[in-house]
């Protein structure tokens, strides 16, 4: 069973490549635009180390664009992304790669490589980023499948396990290097309920057992309500909630109390309906507000 293990992980080994006493993540006044669209709008907020966030949202507001932007795989227009300290979007290329090794990334579809069996997709960042004997490199790619609950397919190859066990091999991997943070690019997706419930528990226990911070980009209310310690909720390009799951259960904020009732009508897409209304009558959409109410 996966998060089953008797393995004594409680000295947090991704704590020691801290070096910063600050917050682990601090984004400040983060802009993204495509062509005409704001996508990210003076985004900022700070991450403490050991908690799980989560980073919640209607479809389209903007959360993979933060994620890729905090693991560096896309520039921002504006602000700044400090990883341990390091303001990862001014930095040389060495200092960059220093502190990405401080963070790993289970991608939406695990990104396993098929030609690889699972102990060798596991083995992948350890045997390019250290020079660690094979002994070595074997038992820690072991321990990290231990973690998991897929110790017994370590030899098996992608294409012969099943849509949850490439997302628990693909955590293996993005913890194998003992990162500090882990970020998680809608770790529900593709899922039967049961399997969510595994990889929300993984999530939890390894946050727990290795003393990492979890930054989680999911849309999932269960999920969410299971293992935030603190959500982050964007609409418009902006941070319009952040706080608790017992705060977020008794917001009372229009926004907030549509996404998580799951209600059809509402403000999260009062926007979209005034668009594609004005596409309809003029023939080119007019940029509605997107606040909760109107502009009049």
């Amino acid at each position: 069973m996966a998060g089953s293990t008797n393995i004594d992980m409680s000295r947090a080994r991704g704590e020691g490549q801290l070096r910063s006493q600050g917050p682990v993540i601090k984004v400040e006044h983060l802009t993204k635009t495509y062509d005409d669209k704001v996508v990210l709008d003076d985004i900022s907020f700070e991450l403490a180390r050991g908690r799980v966030y989560v980073i919640m949202g209607p479809s389209g507001c903007g959360k993979s664009t933060l994620l890729r932007m905090m693991i560096g795989a896309e520039a921002a227009d504006a602000g700044h992304v400090y990883l341990d300290g390091v303001d990862t979007t001014l930095a040389d290329k060495k200092t960059q790669e220093e502190a990405r090794r401080k963070f790993g990334v289970l991608f939406q579809s695990a990104a396993l490589l098929n030609g690889l069996t699972v102990a060798e997709n596991v083995a992948l960042p350890i045997r390019q980023h250290t020079d660690l004997l094979k002994s070595t490199i074997d038992l820690m790619v072991r321990l990290k499948l231990e973690l998991v609950g897929m110790g017994d397919a370590a030899e098996k190859f992608p294409y012969e396990i099943s849509g949850g066990m490439k997302k628990r091999a693909g955590l293996a991997r993005a913890i194998a290097l003992d990162p500090a943070i882990v970020f998680y690019d809608e770790p529900s997706a593709g899922l039967d309920p049961v399997m969510v419930g595994v990889i929300d528990k993984l999530i939890k226990d390894l946050t727990s057992k290795l003393g990492i911070t979890s930054v989680v980009i999911t849309h999932e209310m269960p999920s969410i309500f299971r293992i935030a310690d603190e959500a982050i909720m964007l609409f418009g390009g902006k941070v319009v909630f952040r706080g608790s799951p017992q705060e977020l259960r008794q917001s009372r904020l229009p926004i907030v109390r549509q996404f998580i009732n799951g209600d059809p009508e509402g403000p999260i897409n009062a926007p979209r309906q005034l668009a594609e209304l004005s596409e309809r009558l003029f023939g080119s959409a007019k940029k509605p507000a997107i606040d909760g109410g109107g502009t009049g």
